[in-house]
Parts: C-alpha cells; sequence; structure tokens
C-alpha cells in the first residue's frame, strides 16, 4: 500500500507531519505494510493535507485530512475520499506545464523527474549554440512572471552578448507578495525543473555560475533546494562537465534576511553580494553590470522554470497558448477571503470574475465580493464592475492594474478600503530601503494624509492624489513608484469611503 503526503510547508502547516506519524501508527497497529512516499502539493490548499493512495485505477485522493480520519484510509467507504485526484475538476481543467510534475513525484527522485520529461530539454539546448537558445526563447514569447512581464528572450540575448570574463544567471526567488506561493511551490515541490531552467539559461548566456536567491521565512525550500543541487551535482546535471557535453555549470542557493524591497532586482544584487539590499540606480542594467560587476540575468523562479517545457516541446507549442502578447501560461495563486483557494495552472486571458466566482469559489464567508487585489501589496483593486477583463499584461495595464506575480487576494464587503489604502502607505514606509526620497518620504506622508482623511479631512484628498503621482513619477524602483496603485485605485472605487465624490476620484 503506498501513500503520498505532501512535504510541501502549506500541507506541514495544516497537519501534514501529524497525518504522516497516525498512518504510520494505524499501519504498525493493523500490521499492514506500507510505503509513505511524499510529493510536493497538488495546489489545492483547501484541501490540504491532500493524501493519495496508490490504486489499480490511479491515485485515490482524500482531505483535507486530519489525524483522526486516518483509521478510516485502510477500510471501504471512507467520507473524505474525492475520487481519483488527476479526475477533480480543479485538476483537469489546468493546463499545466510549469507545474507539470508539481504534486505527482518525489521532490529528490531525478529518475521519477526524467520519467515525465525531465532533461529533455536539457539535453536539446546542450546540443544548440547560445544564439539558438536565447532565439528559442524569444519565439516561446515567455515574460517575466515576477511582475514586470519583459521578454525573457531579450534580457537573456542581452547578457548571451555582453563581452565579460565571467558571465551569471541569478533566480529571483524572494517571494514577498501577499498571497503568492508559485515559487515555493515549484522549489519544494519540483526543483529539479527550477535547476534544469537555470542550466539551460547559464550554458544559452555563458553564465557557468547561477545563484538561487530566496529568503530566511522559506526554510523547507532552501533545504529541499540544496539537496536537489546536490543530487543534480552527483548525476552530472551540473558540475563542470554538464551531462557530458564539455559545458560547465555550477548552482548555489543563497538566503537573504527577507527585505521585501530584495524583490527587487538591483537590491537583491546587494544582499546577494553580501551589501545592504538597497536599490541601485539604473544605468547600468544588470544585464550588463549585475552581481560582482559582472553581466547577469535575473529572472524569477516561474520564468525559470517554464524554460525546460519550452525545449522539450517547442517554442511555437508554448506560444499557441495565451492571449495577445500574453503568451504560454500562468499559475494563478488565489487567495485571501476565498472558499477554494490554491494554484491553478491556465493559459492567459481567463476573465477575472471566472477566477475569482468560478474557480475561487467565491468568498469562504459568503458574503458578495467587494475588490480583488492583483499582483500582491503593490497591486491595484479591481471591483465587480472589472470582472470581464481578460488576466492578461495588456488587458490589466488598460485598466491600470498589473499582473505582478499573479497572486490574488479576494475582499468581501465588509473590508475597509480606506484603511487598505493606510496599509499600502504603511507598507511602504517600513519596508523602504531609504534610497530615494519619493518612497522614504513620500509614503509616511501618504499614512498622515490617509489618517487626515479618516479623520474626516476631505480636503485631503487632492493632496493625496498629488503625492501618489510624485511617487509613481520619482522613485527609483516599484516599491514607491507602485504604491500609488492599490492607494488609487481604492480612491477611484470606493470615494465614498474616504469622504470624496466620484467625479474627483477619478
Amino acid at each position: 500500500m503506498k501513500i503520498w503526503v505532501p512535504m510541501d510547508s502549506a500541507a506541514k502547516a495544516l497537519g501534514a507531519e501529524e497525518v504522516v506519524a497516525a498512518i504510520r501508527a494505524e499501519a504498525l497497529r493493523r500490521g499492514v505494510e506500507i510505503e509513505i512516499a511524499r510529493n510536493g502539493s497538488r495546489g489545492m490548499i483547501w484541501l490540504e493535507p491532500l493524501v493519495e493512495v496508490e490504486t489499480p485505477a490511479g491515485r485515490m485522493a482524500f482531505g483535507p485530512m486530519t489525524p483522526e480520519d486516518v483509521s478510516a484510509l485502510f477500510e471501504d467507504g471512507h467520507e473524505k475520499a474525492l475520487g481519483l485526484t488527476d479526475e477533480l475538476d480543479w485538476m483537469k481543467r489546468q493546463t499545466r506545464l510549469t507545474f507539470a510534475r508539481c504534486g505527482i513525484t518525489d521532490p529528490f527522485s531525478l529518475e521519477q523527474y526524467e520519467a515525465l520529461g525531465g532533461l529533455v530539454g536539457l539535453r536539446r539546448a546542450l546540443g544548440m549554440t547560445g544564439e539558438q537558445i536565447t532565439d528559442e526563447v524569444k519565439l516561446s514569447g515567455l515574460r517575466g512572471r515576477g511582475g514586470a512581464g519583459f521578454p525573457t528572450g531579450i534580457k537573456w540575448d542581452t547578457v548571451r552578448m555582453a563581452h565579460a570574463d565571467r558571465k551569471y544567471i541569478v533566480c529571483n526567488a524572494d517571494e514577498g507578495d501577499s498571497g503568492t506561493f508559485a515559487d515555493r511551490m515549484i522549489m519544494e515541490g519540483d526543483p529539479f525543473c527550477l535547476i534544469e531552467g537555470m542550466t539551460i539559461g547559464g550554458i544559452g548566456c555563458g553564465a557557468t555560475k547561477g545563484f538561487v536567491y530566496t529568503r530566511s521565512e522559506y526554510p523547507d525550500a532552501v533545504a529541499v533546494m540544496r539537496r536537489a543541487i546536490d543530487i543534480a551535482r552527483a548525476a552530472g546535471v551540473l558540475g563542470p562537465d554538464v551531462l557530458g557535453s564539455g559545458k560547465a555549470f555550477e548552482l548555489e542557493v543563497r538566503v537573504g534576511a527577507g527585505a521585501y524591497v530584495c524583490g527587487e532586482e538591483t537590491s537583491l544584487l546587494n544582499s546577494l553580494e553580501g551589501k545592504r539590499g538597497v536599490v541601485r540606480a539604473k544605468p547600468p542594467l544588470p544585464a550588463l553590470e549585475g552581481a560582482f560587476g559582472k553581466p547577469t540575468v535575473v529572472n524569477n523562479v516561474i520564468s525559470l522554470a517554464t524554460v525546460p517545457v519550452i525545449f522539450e516541446k517547442g517554442a511555437e507549442f508554448y506560444a499557441n497558448f495565451g492571449l495577445g502578447r500574453s503568451k504560454g501560461t500562468i499559475p494563478l495563486q488565489i487567495a485571501g477571503n476565498v472558499r477554494h483557494g490554491g494554484l491553478f495552472e491556465t493559459a492567459f486571458g481567463m476573465k477575472l470574475g471566472q477566477i475569482v466566482e468560478d474557480l475561487g469559489g467565491g468568498t469562504a464567508s459568503g458574503r458578495a465580493v467587494k475588490a480583488v487585489q492583483v499582483g500582491g501589496p503593490l497591486g491595484a483593486y479591481l471591483g465587480t464592475d472589472q470582472f470581464d477583463t481578460p488576466f492578461g499584461y495588456e488587458e490589466f495595464d488598460g485598466e491600470g492594474a498589473l499582473i505582478g506575480h499573479a497572486g490574488l487576494v479576494v475582499f468581501d464587503d465588509t473590508a475597509d478600503m480606506l484603511g487598505m489604502a493606510r496599509f499600502a502607505m504603511e507598507f511602504c514606509a517600513v519596508e523602504s530601503c531609504g534610497k530615494c526620497t519619493p518612497c522614504r518620504i513620500g509614503a509616511v506622508r501618504g499614512v498622515e494624509t490617509l489618517d487626515r482623511i479618516a479623520a474626516g479631512d476631505a480636503e485631503a484628498v487632492p493632496l493625496l492624489t498629488d503625492l501618489c503621482e510624485t511617487m509613481k513619477d520619482g522613485s527609483l524602483c516599484a516599491l514607491g513608484g507602485f504604491t500609488p496603485y492599490p492607494v488609487m485605485s481604492a480612491l477611484r472605487l470606493f470615494p465614498e469611503e474616504f469622504g470624496a465624490v466620484r467625479e474627483a476620484a477619478e
């Protein structure tokens, strides 16, 4: 009897380790021989811990499991039996490309990884030139999944053509946005996918060393990545002779203290080098002068983890998914006041309302949806009258919003939007690196101005608008530059909560 129990942080937080202990104890009591295998999460967080039992028909899902539910697992007719995992509606409706193996394989089994298409892309890339590799990424239409949406292939090509004695590729795994967990899920559930993507990128750009930069709040992800790198190195996937190609690539995990601003690429590079995490002025761009003064690719986890499937199935296959210039798939991370929180990978183009009401099941409280914040704490709020907006970079930009890391946080009609606007400014004030005045001082003044509005001073609303314009145009990075998005969208959608009339807010 083979039983799969996730080792994902979300599953652990919801009691996975206690369930594992209960399964072992129950099997011992019954004298039943079992094998407990550990996997990543399938992404249905509301069903975690999701236990799967292997049957001749496939894996049977049970969840959310508690230690008290375990005894019935060894009998027929379990009340928490959900059916075959792959036949569940949440799973059947997805287009899983980046997350194809997540939750299916043992994260430390390179053999299982290869059995499901792993390393096919790397072996293909090893037979290509650097230019061919970067051209393939350009053709796929892959854009940065960390927030900016910059074409990945162009960034890679810039580093490839740069002249230097050494180049680097850095994975930005400093996942700090509220409601986001895709990076963590990949690192904990399918780490070889990220390793393969970074190796392809390094070979394509001429980088022989890569860094995975993540935060101290992700201890499980750090441990999994480090062990997976050791396994890959022992198997010849990393090292001085990648898969016998004669090409070298090495990888290392570096852990930051968890400053939000270190998600910005230049601040990240400073932290990576052991310096204080403050933003660097551009130019020079990191692609020309990045880590340790050398040309550096900086990409998000999901961008890099998507590269293997592009090289396995071809750029045109990947580009056939999506909407307009938003090519491929996007891992939606649905969170907040929602019935079905989790990760759902689908092609760009699904309407926001379908994501919230259909996939998410509406609010957990059962009340009406008031707003959805997309793109983390710096993302704009979208109201229900914007639910027909397709999920795409340009489409969201047209609504004064941004996709960011594709995290969606749902709020019901009890949410205090003036309070949420104040939180955005306070968050910026606390997390600012202090390098530029619009962010360092502007956010503090923003909190003060919102407190004036909360006290009934409606005449402070124009001052708030002016302040947001200054922060948006004058900040060195997106922390100060994007903080106005949640503030102004809250004011625009709910002016009555700010003591303003709708015309003035618009």
